[in-house]
């Protein structure tokens, strides 16, 4: 499998683009703030052909770009029905203030062609099957996406804000919960093998391997520990 990948826009939002191998069709997850031109650049060096743009939930740094992205290559976005709303109204995602003090210079709406993500779909795009976990907790509608192992090479779990090398996703933003992000570190990653790579959201690559020894979050979703105060990371 191929993926490219590159931190776009004010928040270093991780946008990732995902192929069988270069010169195929692809997949594009999170074009978020100023995403476009990074995406059109890698389009251009791999030889890809974008089919579908994923989204891990709907948070402005993570779907700012989806319009002009699908866009210019006439390709629907797949988002999480409870999210969904987001994509009109970014800033009712992020409470009254900081949504005001954000979106004063950002257009967003939707794109021609939007469907709806359902926990436990497999989805067969671009000659890739990727599982989709709905896993709220940083918003209502996260979810992530994950391919199976083959032969030698190790699964990869596309964790949106989710779960970050040695941290979380925030939760005190309009959906978020923190009750409900532990649940799904426990139900989505923990069973998952320790040589699963984890793309994130924000940050640097990762194993759930090692996050399993060193997160504080997923050893508390294990019940290894006492709860540690909660982060402030990812949009």
């Amino acid at each position: 499998m191929f993926v490219a990948g590159f931190p776009a826009g004010a928040w270093g939002t991780n946008c990732y683009l995902v192929a069988p191998a270069a010169g195929e069709e692809c997949v594009i997850v999170d074009p978020g703030h100023e995403a476009a031109e990074g995406v059109e650049e890698l389009i251009r060096e791999h030889r890809l052909k974008p089919v579908a743009v994923l989204l891990t939930h709907g948070h402005i740094d993570h779907i700012a770009s989806v319009v002009p992205v699908c866009g210019a290559r006439n390709v629907p976005a797949w988002i999480h029905p409870e999210d969904r709303y987001m994509m009109a109204d970014p800033a009712r995602g992020l409470g009254r203030s900081l949504g005001q003090q954000i979106m004063g210079s950002i257009t967003v709406g939707e794109p021609d062609d939007v469907r709806e993500l359902k926990d436990g779909s497999v989805l067969e795009l671009a000659g890739l099957e990727l599982t989709v976990d709905h896993a709220p907790g940083h918003t209502k509608g996260s979810v992530t996406f994950r391919t199976p192992s083959q032969n030698d090479i190790p699964p990869v779990l596309f964790s949106g804000d989710l779960l970050f090398a040695g941290s979380i996703g925030r939760t005190d933003l309009p959906g978020g919960d923190s009750a409900a992000i532990m649940r799904s570190l426990a139900r989505v990653c923990l069973p998952l093998d320790d040589a699963t790579v984890v793309l994130s959201g924000h940050g640097s690559q990762t194993t759930i391997g090692r996050e399993r020894a060193s997160n504080p979050y997923l050893k508390q979703a294990a019940g290894a520990q006492s709860a540690p105060a909660f982060p402030r990371r990812g949009m």
